[in-house]
């Protein structure tokens, strides 16, 4: 033990001896004081909010992305970069408006993502396992369905003749995407092959069927799902000779080959990878179906480049296709792996997740101008992950504590989680995590709590929002005031009035072109 304890010191003296500490100019306290009065000048240029109506609406949702996984992600991004990490910023980071959501079920304490994503895009808060159903839709009750479906934030765009998308790296039938077009009681109702008989009997429809018949015309749809798309035992087109990702349903039905028979005529394009994506010419395409694995989309970490689109790329092409329309957009964004990562207690998958939907968030604001255009980033809930252990700055994220415990003397990772399958023991007591290669990327951080998947947390999570009528999120609020405000912002929905009346959004003064581009540039360069 005592030699590695030696280890350790030695490995941070060195790191000592090769880097500064910290910073040689923030031993000047001017250097403090000239970056805080920066940021209060312009912290008092926004006491004249945007009153503008927002023609677009992006929703940048991180499944699982709590405060503590918005924190490691940016020290990881700015270390990816040669930097020591904590002092960067996010894209997110650079809105100007930052709120918090509460983010319980109608029926649950800690949430899941199914309820959550009906409070955030359908404005009422529901029961964890349902999507597009109210609080009286009973999970696994197909027969509660009926008289119980709300709308989302999605249609209501649609109905006001906006262009809609929806990018996902999950499968485009998860939780998240799901609740923007389906009323279901069961979100693990992927296709009719996932659904129990007598709910088929019942009349309920499968999340995959409902992506294609509730609203036939949503413009973009992108992320993983083939086989749920596919009749049973159909081979996927990538994966042939691997039965686990052949077609799953049981009604005989290709959704795909429907879903192009039915756009042929209407300038639509069905892609499955990379090239076949980017060879779209997004000035002449009018609707996108792309669906790039038979189930969710690879981590960005273990991603093929050369087939596999990554977040970015996706949106990029999303936003090209919609911004035509000159009414404006809805976009609904998910970095949906970054929760996957945490529940398998692979913590360096979930942030490198997470900066890739930064990556993509910036890419989105060059596209787009805040003038115009409202972005909110947040999450749906978080998890029971952390790092601590009083490391020193610029601490590799993925690195040790500067220290062995007092009780056990053996070393252990800054991060951690509360539960999950990280737990392990050997002869009786907790791994030396230094005889592991803890830098790995599938490396499982040690747990307090044996779970075969990581829980989701509790906490509230950050809303960060930029352009149109952003101030409206502010405070402490309920998850399900986040599509009001939206819909607010763009007058689509039942916030219309206010619109009509000339008295808010639609009478503010429309900024000169020349203003709206300082505003842009301003955005781009803080």
């Amino acid at each position: 033990m005592t030699k590695v304890i030696a280890l350790i010191l030695s490995c941070l003296v060195w790191g000592g001896l090769g880097k500064p500490q910290f910073p040689e100019q923030e031993k000047d306290p001017v250097f403090w004081n000239n970056w805080a009065q920066r940021t209060l000048k312009n912290a008092l240029n926004l006491q004249e909010p945007n009153k503008n109506v927002a023609k677009n609406l992006i929703l940048f949702l991180g499944d699982g992305m709590g405060v503590p996984t918005v924190t490691a992600a940016r020290i990881l991004k700015g270390q990816l970069s040669g930097q020591y990490g904590e002092e960067i910023q996010l894209e997110m980071d650079k809105f100007p408006y930052v709120s918090l959501s509460k983010t319980y079920n109608t029926n649950a304490q800690v949430p899941d993502s199914a309820g959550t994503a009906t409070a955030y895009l359908c404005g009422v808060k529901a029961n964890e396992g349902t999507v597009g159903v109210s609080a009286a839709a009973v999970r696994g009750q197909c027969n509660t369905t009926q008289g119980n479906e709300v709308s989302s934030i999605l249609k209501w765009a649609k109905d006001a003749g906006k262009s809609v998308g929806i990018v996902t790296t999950t499968r485009v039938n998860h939780a998240t995407p799901s609740a923007a077009y389906a009323h279901c009681v069961d979100r693990d109702w992927y296709s009719d092959g996932e659904m129990p008989p007598e709910a088929l009997q019942d009349g309920c429809k499968d999340i995959a069927r409902q992506l294609m018949e509730n609203i036939p015309d949503i413009n973009v749809i992108m992320g993983g799902g083939r086989k749920y798309m596919l009749p049973k035992n159909t081979s996927d087109v990538e994966y042939p000779g691997e039965k686990k990702h052949s077609g799953t349903r049981k009604d005989g039905r290709n959704l795909i080959q429907e879903w192009i028979d039915r756009m042929k005529d209407k300038k639509g394009h069905y892609v499955w990878n990379k090239q076949e994506l980017l060879s779209v010419n997004p000035s002449t395409a009018d609707y996108l179906l792309g669906l790039f694995e038979p189930g969710d989309l690879t981590y960005d970490l273990d991603r093929d480049r050369s087939t596999d689109p990554s977040l970015t790329e996706m949106v990029e092409v999303a936003i090209k296709i919609l911004r035509k329309n000159p009414e404006g957009f809805y976009l609904l964004v998910e970095g949906g792996r970054i929760d996957h990562g945490h529940h398998e207690g692979k913590a360096k998958q979930a942030l490198h997740e997470a900066v890739e939907m930064d990556r993509a968030i910036g890419r989105a604001g060059l596209l787009t101008s805040v003038h115009d255009t409202l972005t909110v980033v947040t999450a749906d809930h978080s998890h029971v992950f952390n790092f601590g252990g009083y490391t020193m700055r610029g601490n590799s994220i993925f690195g040790l504590a500067p220290m062995v415990s007092d009780v056990d003397q053996k070393p252990f990772t800054s991060i951690l989680y509360g539960n999950g399958p990280g737990f392990k023991l050997v002869n009786g007591s907790r791994v030396n995590v230094s005889t592991v290669d803890y830098q790995q990327n599938d490396y499982q951080a040690q747990a307090a709590v044996p779970l075969r998947m990581e829980t989701h947390g509790g906490e509230d999570v950050a809303v960060f929002a930029k352009g149109p009528m952003a101030h409206l999120l502010h405070g402490v609020q309920e998850q399900n005031y986040i599509p009001h405000v939206m819909a607010y912002a763009a007058c689509v929905g039942q916030n219309k009035a206010h619109c009509r009346s000339g008295n808010s959004a639609s009478s503010a003064a429309v900024a000169p072109p020349s203003l709206a581009l300082i505003i842009t540039a301003t955005w781009l360069l803080c």
